[in-house]
């Protein structure tokens, strides 16, 4: 990679990971459209860090409330805390079985740029449709067992590149009747294990292999996505209750018609 693409794609990282737009889309994107060099697995570990160092530092308190409720709650001492804590763990699960299942299957046949641009804009409708025909009245302290479980499966989906992590569990959470800010924070704290045991799994691979790494770029790459991060999670939270879903939604509507085009104009 040149220096240019670094921070162009931390910066990608930094904003769409927690952005309802699908980061794993945006990182595909500049190799398949501008050509540039797949940017290597030592890179992605390091922005997927950097936005997990974001997510946690943004939201310290309510991670360290969390942890300790959740180790008092193992010796019997329940509160909202502890059940959050078990309630994130427990949407976890089908986001890392259906990693382990399907993501040789996904890597294969779902990392097509009519893929992309058929869930960009599906899920994108779901989203629309999710914040503007449901009730939104439930904070996280209203959360449950099964609205856990049925926010996991959503996230499992988002193993297809241009669903969204974030804009799916958003919108299930949305379905479920929870607030905007419910929704968005719920996902926020989703992200916490699911990028550790993503990056765990690639950092696995990464010691297994066998290619030099410049480490100037990735530890710069997790340096800016994780200052563009902070920045994102903040300004999202801020402006969504004053904006909702809508701009998110137009946005991928034209993306998502941008790349069909492109599509079936080099098909052709």
């Amino acid at each position: 990679m040149e220096w240019l693409h670094v921070f162009i794609l931390a910066i990608i990282q930094g904003l769409s990971e927690f952005l309802p737009i699908s980061s794993s889309a945006h990182l595909i994107l500049p190799s398949q459209l501008l050509g540039w060099p797949d940017q290597g697995l030592a890179f992605d570990v390091g922005v997927h860090l950097g936005t997990l160092v974001a997510v946690v530092y943004y939201f310290r308190r309510d991670v360290g409330q969390m942890l300790v409720a959740f180790f008092k709650s193992l010796t019997g001492k329940k509160s909202v805390d502890a059940c959050t804590a078990w309630f994130i763990l427990a949407a976890t699960v089908p986001a890392i079985v259906g990693g382990l299942l399907f993501h040789p299957l996904i890597d294969l046949y779902a990392r097509s740029l009519l893929v992309i641009a058929a869930t960009t804009m599906i899920f994108g409708a779901l989203l629309w449709y999710a914040d503007n025909k449901f009730e939104q009245q439930k904070k996280i302290q209203n959360l449950t067992l099964r609205h856990s479980v049925y926010i996991g499966i959503a996230q499992a989906i988002a193993l297809i590149p241009g669903t969204s992590r974030s804009g799916i569990t958003m919108t299930a959470a949305l379905m479920l009747g929870y607030s905007r800010a419910a929704a968005a924070k719920f996902s926020f704290y989703l992200s916490i294990p699911v990028i550790m045991a993503a990056g765990s799994y690639k950092g696995v691979e990464l010691a297994t292999a066998d290619f030099a790494v410049r480490w100037d770029m990735v530890l710069t790459g997790v340096a800016v996505s994780a200052l563009v991060a902070i920045g994102c999670i903040h300004l999202f939270l801020i402006w969504l209750e004053k904006i909702g879903m809508l701009p998110f939604v137009i946005y991928r509507m034209i993306l998502g018609l941008a790349l069909l085009s492109i599509y079936f104009t080099t098909a052709s």
